[in-house]
């Protein structure tokens, strides 16, 4: 059951960090405007088991107004609200103050900030640390999230035989971090990977929507365009059997929408997201509707 409904603000982020594995950064184009952000809660009410909202990026906070007109539309309809950000706007506590006032007013549910190496390096001031100081001084639900540099880690046991690499450090291997962070690190045999561990593909619990109408199962992999399409009915008439990319993944992970569609391989992958990533990447022209936008596989 679909309870959750992310929206992609927009790409543009002030940040081009290493990690995002939807290309953000201040060259990335799509945002929303306000009478499609509209359009999606009429379409909400009509799914009618949505119980969350999140505004998210890119950096939502660059189009503050724009974010605060959804997020007032979210709570009017009793949606629960949350924001992801990576506190740019909190140059000192008077100004993050000045920014949250009118979050602390609707009463959002979560506020979500990036505190790590990529966004604050150490001998930066950390805008995120005074944007959580200042929240939790008014009172609001906020937490922080840290994504460290690939990592391997032993001595852990993730479902998988003891003693292969694990990669820890929470970045996920899909968008920019392909391109930037795989480099050096360990890979396991492609046919190893016959299970997706991160995505729910057969009964999603939440979709993130960007501007150009995609709704994602995971970056990069849409059930449909809402654009051509109402979202109520893309959700409501989704079967992952007969989706052509989640179909494989459902029944035999990456390993298996690889074989399937005869997409040349490497040896190894660092982990399940890396192969799919990049067996996605090889069918872009054949599956222009479910994979997309390019921008999100590197082509800004």
């Amino acid at each position: 059951m679909l309870t959750g409904i992310h929206f992609l603000l927009t790409y543009s982020c002030n940040f081009e960090c290493d990690h995002c594995f939807v290309y953000s950064g201040p060259k990335a184009k799509g945002t929303f405007t306000l009478n499609q952000i509209k359009k999606i809660f009429n379409e909400l009410l009509k799914i009618g088991t949505i119980e969350w909202v999140y505004f998210e990026g890119g950096e939502p906070f660059l189009f503050y107004p724009l974010m605060l007109e959804g997020i007032k539309l979210a709570s009017g309809l009793d949606f629960k609200t949350g924001i992801v950000t990576n506190a740019y706007w909190a140059i000192s506590d008077e100004d993050a103050e000045l920014w949250l006032n009118p979050l602390r007013d609707l009463k959002i549910s979560d506020l979500s900030l990036s505190d790590d190496l990529y966004h604050f390096e150490e001998d930066k001031d950390n805008y995120a640390r005074i944007a959580l100081n200042v929240a939790k001084r008014m009172g609001m639900p906020v937490n922080t999230i840290c994504i460290d540099k690939p990592k391997i880690e032993t001595g852990k046991d993730f479902g998988q035989e003891k003693g292969l690499p694990v990669i820890g450090g929470g970045a996920m291997f899909r968008g920019r971090a392909v391109e930037k962070l795989t480099e050096g690190l360990p890979g396991r045999y492609w046919e190893d990977f016959r299970e997706c561990p991160y995505e729910d593909l057969k009964n999603p619990k939440r979709v993130h929507l960007d501007p150009y109408g995609n709704v994602f199962l995971c970056q990069g992999l849409s059930m449909g365009n809402m654009w051509e399409t109402p979202l109520s009915s893309l959700v409501n008439s989704y079967k992952s059997d007969s989706h052509p990319i989640c179909a494989p993944l459902v029944k035999g992970g990456p390993a298996l929408l690889a074989k399937e569609y005869q997409v040349k391989t490497e040896d190894k992958y660092v982990d399940p997201c890396h192969l799919c990533y990049c067996v996605r990447l090889s069918l872009l022209d054949s599956f222009p509707q479910y994979l997309a936008p390019k921008q999100i596989y590197g082509f800004l």
